[in-house]
C-alpha cells in the first residue's frame, strides 16, 4: 500500500509546485497610509516581480504627504472615499499629530484610532461590487496588515486564507499567543530593556497581565462591525481571526530586537525597503559635496509627519542645526515653513527625500528620526548612527532598543533646546563607538542566510504549496484557556496535596489519640 501511495503523493507535490511556479493569485490590502502602505507596496511588488498575480485592495486616501508613485506593476482595486470621509481622515490625523507633539500620546490613544478604523470598516464592507469581484477571483492567499482589524474581517468575508504581516514590533502577546516571559521580555509600553531589575520585572509582569484588558477593549470596538456584516451563526471574534492566520510575519529583526522565544507560525522579516543605495539627484549631490569631510545629516520624522505644529520646536532644531559643521537635509514641507523663521544656511528642506539612498551615501554621518521601524531598519542596514525623537505609537519602544545596542541616543521632543540638541549631535558624530556599534548591527542584519525578499517569497509559497500553515500552529490554539494556563493540572495537584495532608493529619491525630488512650489505661 505504501508503494502505491508514494507516486500519488509525488504527483500531488508536483502539481502544487507547478501551480506556484506558474504564479499564485495573491490579494494584498492597504487601508492605512504612511509606512504601513509603503511596506505593503513593497510586499506586493516583490511578489508580482517573482511571477505571482497580485492585486491590492486599497482606499484612495493614504496619509503619506509628499510621496508620489506614478505606477505599480500589479493590479489595484480602489475604494474612493467621499469628501466627508476624506475630511474626517485628515482632521483626525492632524489632531493625532498635534496631540503627540503636545506630549499627550499614550497607550490609550490607540482606542480613538481603532474607533475611526471601525467606523470606516462599515464602508469597506458595504462595497459589494468590489467585494463580489474579489470573491470571484478565487485568490490562493491574502496578505493583510492586522494593525487595522478591518483587513482581517474583509478577507474572512471573502473566504480567503491569509497571512498577517504586522508592520510593528512584537506586541499584544496574550491576544496573539506570543510567548513572552515577563522576566526577560519587556512589554510593548514598558520602556525597559531585556535586563530588568526586580522592580522593573514587577511592573513588567503587571503590564503583561494588563495587556489582555487592552485587547478585550479593542475587540469591543469592532463588535458592531462584526454583528452587522456576519450572520449570527458564523460571527468571528478578533481573537479567532488572529489565530486563524496561516502565518504571522513581524516587521522586526534581531539586530534591533532583544532575543525572545517564537512559535513556528511566527516569523520575522525586516528590511524589505532597505537596499543598496542608488545615486541621488545631481542637485542633492552638489549640496552634499559642499560639506567637505564633515558630511551631512539626514532629518526625517517619518512618512506621515511632514511638518511640526510647534514653532518653538522648529526654532530650537533650526538653531541647533546652524551650529553644527555638517550639511542638513531635512524632510519638511516647504510651504508650511514659518514665514518669520530664516532657514539655517547649512539646511536644505525637501517635501520628500530618497531616505534609503541617502542613508547609503558615503558622506552620511547621522540620521535624526522619529524612531519608526522602517527608518531604523534602513539605518541599521547602512550602519548609520541614530538620534531619535520618538513621538507616538511604537517609536518610544523602538528607540530604547537602539540605545541599548549603543548605535544611537534618543531625546524626548519636549526637552529639545538648541544647545542640548546640538551637543547630542556632536556627541554621536564624534564618538566613533556609535558608528562602530551601528556597523556591527549592520553586519548582523546583512549576514542573514537569506535576504528579506527571498524570505517573504519563500514563506508565502510554502504556505500555498502546503495548503496552509496548520502544521506550524501549536495545539494550544484549540485548548480552552484553563488548560493553556494549566489551571486544571494545578487544581489536581493542589487537591492531591491537600488530600495527602488531610490523610497525614488524620493518621497523626489517630496515633496521638491511640497513644493517649493507652497511656490513660496504664494510669488507671
Amino acid at each position: 500500500m505504501a508503494g502505491d501511495r508514494a507516486p500519488r503523493v509525488l504527483i500531488l507535490l508536483c502539481i502544487l509546485h507547478l501551480h506556484c511556479l506558474q504564479g499564485a493569485k495573491i490579494l494584498t490590502t492597504s487601508f492605512i497610509g504612511g509606512s504601513h502602505h509603503l511596506l505593503m507596496e513593497e510586499i506586493s511588488q516583490i511578489l508580482q516581480d517573482n511571477g505571482h498575480d497580485v492585486r491590492m485592495f486599497r482606499q484612495d486616501y493614504q496619509k503619506t504627504p509628499g510621496y508620489q508613485k506614478t505606477s505599480v506593476p500589479y493590479a489595484v482595486s480602489t475604494y474612493n472615499l467621499e469628501e466627508e470621509q476624506f475630511k474626517e481622515y485628515e482632521e483626525f490625523f492632524d489632531l493625532y499629530e498635534r496631540e503627540a507633539f503636545m506630549g499627550r500620546d499614550g497607550p490609550q490613544s490607540l482606542s480613538p484610532l481603532l474607533t475611526l478604523y471601525a467606523k470606516h470598516c462599515h464602508l469597506y464592507m458595504n462595497q459589494t461590487d468590489i467585494l463580489d469581484f474579489l470573491k470571484q477571483e478565487n485568490y490562493d492567499i491574502a496578505i493583510v496588515d492586522p494593525f487595522n482589524p478591518c483587513h482581517l474581517l474583509i478577507v474572512e468575508k471573502l473566504g480567503i486564507p491569509y497571512i498577517a504581516f504586522f508592520p510593528g514590533p512584537f506586541s499584544y502577546p496574550l491576544g496573539f499567543w506570543l510567548p513572552s516571559p515577563p522576566s526577560y521580555v519587556p512589554m510593548y509600553v514598558s520602556g525597559f530593556t531585556d535586563r530588568m531589575n526586580f522592580l522593573e520585572r514587577v511592573i513588567n509582569t503587571f503590564l503583561y497581565l494588563g495587556s489582555n484588558m487592552v485587547e478585550i477593549k479593542n475587540e469591543e470596538i469592532f463588535r458592531g462591525v462584526i454583528e452587522e456584516h456576519f450572520p449570527p451563526d458564523s460571527r468571528p471574534t478578533l481573537s479567532d481571526l488572529y489565530h486563524k492566520a496561516e502565518l504571522w510575519i513581524y516587521n522586526m529583526d534581531f539586530s534591533i530586537e532583544f532575543p525572545r522565544p517564537l512559535l513556528p507560525h511566527i516569523q520575522y522579516i525586516s528590511g524589505l525597503r532597505a537596499k543598496p543605495a542608488k545615486p541621488v539627484s545631481q542637485d542633492l549631490e552638489d549640496f552634499i559635496a559642499e560639506s567637505g569631510d564633515s558630511g551631512f545629516i539626514l532629518v526625517t520624522l517619518g512618512s506621515m509627519v511632514s511638518t511640526i505644529p510647534r514653532t518653538d520646536l522648529i526654532r530650537e532644531m533650526n538653531s541647533a542645526f546652524a551650529s553644527v559643521p555638517q550639511k542638513i537635509i531635512w524632510r519638511y514641507k516647504a510651504s508650511q515653513w514659518p514665514e518669520d523663521l530664516k532657514l539655517a544656511p547649512n539646511v536644505r528642506i525637501l517635501d520628500w527625500v530618497p531616505q534609503n539612498d541617502l542613508l547609503g551615501h558615503l558622506k552620511i554621518r547621522l540620521l535624526v528620526t522619529h524612531g519608526g521601524l522602517n527608518s531604523l531598519t534602513e539605518a541599521v542596514y547602512h550602519g548609520v548612527p541614530v538620534l531619535a525623537i520618538p513621538l507616538f505609537a511604537d517609536q518610544p519602544n523602538n528607540v530604547v532598543r537602539i540605545k541599548a545596542k549603543h548605535m544611537g541616543e534618543y531625546i524626548p521632543f519636549y526637552t529639545i533646546k538648541s544647545d542640548k540638541f546640538s551637543d547630542m549631535i556632536h556627541k554621536i558624530v564624534e564618538d566613533k563607538s556609535y558608528k562602530t556599534a551601528a556597523m556591527k548591527q549592520s553586519v548582523i542584519m546583512r549576514s542573514r542566510p537569506f535576504p528579506p525578499d527571498q524570505q517573504l517569497l519563500g514563506w508565502v509559497e510554502h504556505i500555498i504549496r502546503s495548503g496552509g500553515g496548520g502544521h506550524l500552529r501549536p495545539y494550544s490554539y484549540q485548548q480552552p484557556w484553563y488548560q493553556q494556563l494549566l489551571l486544571d493540572v494545578i487544581l489536581f495537584i493542589f487537591s492531591c496535596v491537600a488530600l495527602i495532608i488531610y490523610i497525614i493529619v488524620k493518621v497523626i491525630r489517630f496515633l496521638i489519640h491511640l497513644l493517649y488512650s493507652r497511656k490513660k489505661q496504664k494510669q488507671n
